[in-house]
């Protein structure tokens, strides 16, 4: 049993952001992380920052065009918390010694990006990511944080009172990937997740294959409801044969977008009249597959992104990886020719829901980054909001979580903040399905119940008892001798989603994805481990992610079904107007007994001066 203050799930910017800042605040605190920190996918974030730095600028204009970008779903006290402390987060990261980029007067570049108004995105290169990881990994070496690398967490220790307002989260149960041991963490002061998106949910992601939503999973099976999970951002300009990211900061330095007919569609064929490349990102991805499948894609799966008229000194200087990577993995020089792109799955603006201070409903559960949904981006992120989101809310969820004084927070959390019930005729049952006979509870997870023990037990006790049902979970998995692959279960939902809950969504596609979803779910009731072996046993490990992965997909199609709306990234046949009437509401889900609840909130469109009224979003 090991036994620290905080324990921060996850060690890539968001993770060690918020351990630096519980250090700050005095706190003993430790990163847990099945991946070395600076292998975290914050590394492959590469177009920039986006903060109000200079003269011209202001958090006011930043925010606006946030609220904007998020179609008008955003909770205003967390989208002015983004912008207003964003500027010094990025300072403090140059004096923290990360190599933004500079202009000839010496300071930090910023160039233009995709529904922002000024040009507020500070880069490093096209590597803004990595810089800011090893940054960070720089001052949590610095500060003597100790870091738990290679440790798989699995499960929360949460107690099990019936309302998730009255639990409290005590710890964590990790595995050892180095041996094979199942070991507790008890955290008196609160548990921080950080894990990143399920961008493995679907097989054309720009994200890497250790993104399979474990943090949200945990949570929602903990109690704490899901937020927003329809709207998953599809980043029009990945590289066709693997998803590998082709960052926007291309088109903000001047990149074109051309058909098979050599039009620059976005303006000679009117989806963005006055922005054109460079309108949001929803905008540009749905133009790119409209015009693909108009017959004016290339080989009827891509367009092309053209930056040869920059020069190649400009590329050089501040895209010289994009070289790199479109060579590598296309064979094609860009310095020579135009890149082939297509829109992949890139992010999640949905997640674990969450307040300002990134606490959740359940006490001493605290979630940053991806995996949480504060709710900053709303139905649609903007380019370059995703990397001080990390830093911001990380910093503020440790701080929180090691017992700084903060303002109360404005975003009401957990079921409790409900204004409506929702009623959704779904084509099968969602939620868990019971084990098959003779395969004991922990085949599917653990049971269905939050993990812990009752109130009155000590920290160490609830992290103790599930540390108990994930031993007895691993060993049924590692001792069952026959049954399913995971691979083969995995391989058949990433394939269902890509295929129905995609850019383009109708109801019939939503509903055979729940279905699929049904089935996929049936046969994990049988699935088993082919590799007996406690040392760095990667079938368990995917086995295990893929359960979170069939939670969260069956989460993002059963929001997606009952949002009857055409809001953000999230596009529907049979509804092509925004509906403000009806859908100026977020969208959450709760687990109980096994089943998703579904219901809504209000989105908190109020502010510090002034009051967001939600306006025709153009570009």
């Amino acid at each position: 049993m090991h036994e620290h203050d905080v324990i921060v799930v996850g060690a890539g910017g968001a993770g060690m952001r918020a351990a630096i800042a519980a250090e700050e605040e005095g706190a003993d605190v430790a990163l847990v992380s099945k991946l070395h920190p600076v292998r975290s996918h914050t590394g492959a974030a590469e177009g920039g920052i986006n903060a109000a730095l200079r003269e011209g600028d202001s958090w006011e204009d930043h925010a606006y065009d946030t609220m904007k970008g998020s179609d008008y779903l955003g909770d205003a006290p967390a989208i002015e918390t983004l912008c207003q402390q964003s500027p010094d987060e990025v300072i403090k990261l140059e004096h923290w010694g990360m190599a933004f980029s500079r202009d000839d007067d010496g300071r930090m570049s910023q160039r233009p990006f995709g529904g922002m108004s000024f040009p507020r995105t500070t880069y490093a290169g096209a590597e803004t990511g990595h810089h800011l990881l090893h940054t960070m990994y720089q001052q949590v070496v610095k500060r003597g944080i100790t870091v738990y690398d290679e440790w798989y967490v699995t499960q929360l220790a949460v107690t099990d009172e019936d309302r998730p307002e009255e639990r409290r989260c005590d710890g964590c149960v990790a595995y050892d990937i180095q041996n094979g041991d199942l070991e507790g963490f008890v955290a008196p002061d609160g548990v921080v997740l950080a894990t990143g998106g399920p961008g493995q949910v679907y097989d054309h992601t720009t994200n890497a294959v250790a993104n399979t939503g474990d943090g949200p999973a945990m949570a929602y099976r903990a109690g704490v409801p899901l937020e927003d999970m329809e709207f998953i951002q599809f980043h029009p300009t990945t590289l066709p044969s693997t998803g590998v990211l082709i960052t926007e900061g291309v088109r903000g330095e001047g990149g074109i977008l051309y058909n098979s007919e050599g039009e620059r569609f976005m303006f000679e064929r009117g989806y963005a009249n006055n922005d054109g490349e460079l309108a949001s990102r929803d905008v540009v991805s749905r133009a790119e597959l409209t015009e693909i499948n108009n017959g004016r894609g290339m080989e009827d799966d891509y367009v092309h992104l053209d930056m040869r008229h920059l020069g190649e000194e400009r590329i050089t200087d501040r895209l010289e990886n994009i070289i790199h990577l479109a060579t590598d993995f296309e064979g094609v020089n860009p310095l020579e020719k135009p890149m082939p792109v297509k829109p992949g799955q890139h992010y999640a603006m949905g997640g674990i829901e969450v307040d300002e201070n990134g606490e959740s409903a359940v006490s001493g559960l605290y979630a940053a980054g991806e995996c949480a949904c504060v709710s900053v981006h709303g139905s649609n992120r903007l380019g370059g909001n995703a990397l001080p989101e990390l830093i911001i809310f990380g910093a503020r969820a440790g701080w929180h979580a090691a017992g700084r004084e903060m303002e109360t927070a404005e975003i009401e959390t957990g079921p409790g903040a409900s204004i409506e019930d929702a009623d959704l005729d779904t084509p099968v049952e969602p939620g868990e399905i019971a084990p098959r006979s003779g395969t004991g509870d922990v085949a599917a997870d653990g049971g269905t119940r939050a993990d812990g023990g009752a109130q009155v037990m000590g920290a160490a006790e609830t992290v103790e008892r599930a540390v108990e049902a994930e031993h007895e979970r691993v060993t049924h998995l590692l001792e069952k001798e026959e049954g399913v692959r995971e691979a083969t279960i995995r391989s058949r939902l990433q394939k269902a989603m890509t295929r129905n809950v995609n850019v383009f969504r109708t109801e019939d596609g939503l509903k055979q994805a729940l279905e699929d979803i049904r089935e996929a779910r049936e046969a994990y009731t049988d699935v088993y481990v082919s590799d007996p072996s406690r040392t760095f046993n990667t079938d368990l490990i995917h086995t295990i992610e893929t359960r979170n992965l069939l939670d969260l997909a069956e989460a993002i199609t059963l929001s997606g079904l009952a949002r009857t709306e055409f809001r953000g990234a999230h596009w529907r046949e049979e509804y092509q107007d925004r509906n403000d009437d009806e859908w100026i509401k977020h969208t959450m889900l709760s687990w109980n007994d096994g089943q998703p609840e579904l219901y809504y909130k209000p989105v908190v469109l109020e502010g510090e001066n002034k009051t967001y009224e939600p306006k025709e979003r153009s570009y």
